[in-house]
């Protein structure tokens, strides 16, 4: 399996979900059109009834012949078993479902789907018994550089089931950690300030200090985390602007922005780097800028709001990003990198603003 290729594959499928998501209104559609092409990118052959199974039976105590929408079969054992959903349903009130599956069977793993979001799951907390909580969770629209290894893992020629669940245990934590992490630089709880104010302050702990310290708490990481990322965005330009003053210039609207809770997030510092670099050849780089704002993040030519280039969106749905031709055209993108992809079409705007 040749890892790019596969990572290609993976992104085309996330273009396709974000293409047929508003025209997909059934469970079947969304296996035939989403769900079987993903696992076909997996090396399975899904018109194999012998290996990629149907409607396979697995009996649940004493309601017998039910049945789960796929298994994989290898070497005659079920090995991984997957329950689908419509796209427009949500999985969470799915998951006692296909935990009832998987005692049932020998199967190792089961996966729960809607065709954009799939959900790993084995039994790391109990022998034969699926965990409650997934070890890897993927938005396939959304797709990560770090996920993409763990998905290949699942690869027809890749699969290993010790291989698996021995990274199985670090990604769980890994995962719950990260959406903690996630959780509290938008919302810090007492306790996750409390620890800090431990370290940074000699003076009572009451409930009075804790709340004057929590907005300057979010403010200090998210801060932190933009500098950080601000630095090897620098570093990748490799500009004359040294990564002291892009550290301390980003800092002050930083500070601006927390204020106005408007928050520039590290994607979209990403998007205005990756502009810088596709522009890099056609205009000095400090002419380009960028303004935040609660709607969408624009990158502009002279630091001039007449002159916006590009229009970076990112929400709960996915990102995209509006292109200031003559068509207004937007594209929806997987991750800020793929604004390589239109390089010829932002360089003609900013062309056409040179002339």
């Amino acid at each position: 399996m040749e890892i790019e290729k596969f990572k290609e594959d993976l992104k085309l499928i996330g273009k396709r979900v974000n293409q047929l998501k508003d025209s997909i209104g059934t469970e079947e559609a969304t296996k035939t059109s989403l769900i079987m092409p993903f696992f076909q990118i997996l090396g399975f052959d899904i018109f194999n009834p012998v290996e990629f199974v149907p409607e396979f039976t697995a009996d649940v105590g004493i309601k017998k012949g039910e049945k789960v929408d796929y298994a994989i079969v290898l070497d005659g054992v079920p090995s991984i078993l997957i329950e689908a959903k419509s796209i427009n349903e949500q999985l969470t009130k799915h998951d006692s479902q296909l935990f009832r599956y998987f005692g049932t069977t020998t199967s190792k793993f089961g996966i729960l789907t809607n065709g954009r979001e799939y959900k790993f799951f084995t039994d790391l907390d109990e022998p034969n018994k699926m965990d409650t909580t997934p070890f890897l969770t993927i938005d396939i629209t959304k797709i990560k550089d770090s996920q993409i290894p763990e998905i290949a893992k699942f690869h027809k020629d890749n699969f290993d089931i010790d291989n698996i669940t021995s990274s199985a245990s670090e990604l769980k934590y890994l995962n719950s950690l990260k959406e903690f992490m996630t959780n509290q630089l938008q919302n810090p709880s007492e306790d996750f300030v409390r620890f800090f104010v431990g370290n940074i302050y000699d003076g009572m702990k009451n409930k009075q200090t804790i709340e004057k310290f929590t907005p300057i708490v979010k403010k200090g990481l998210n801060q932190f985390i933009t500098e950080r990322v601000n630095e090897k965005l620098s570093a990748a330009l490799n500009t004359s602007v040294s990564v002291k003053e892009d550290e301390a210039e980003n800092a002050e609207v930083m500070e601006v922005q927390l204020e106005n809770e408007i928050i520039t997030t590290p994607e979209e510092l990403e998007a205005f780097t990756t502009v810088k670099l596709i522009l890099r050849d056609t205009i000095p780089l400090d002419r380009l800028f960028y303004r935040d704002n609660k709607s969408y993040f624009n990158v502009l030519l002279d630091d001039n709001i007449r002159k916006w280039i590009l229009r970076f969106h990112s929400n709960a749905n996915g990102m995209k990003i509006t292109l200031n031709n003559d068509g207004k055209t937007s594209y929806e993108i997987a991750s800020p990198i793929d604004i390589t992809n239109y390089k010829d079409e932002i360089v003609a705007i900013v062309a056409d603003y040179l002339n």
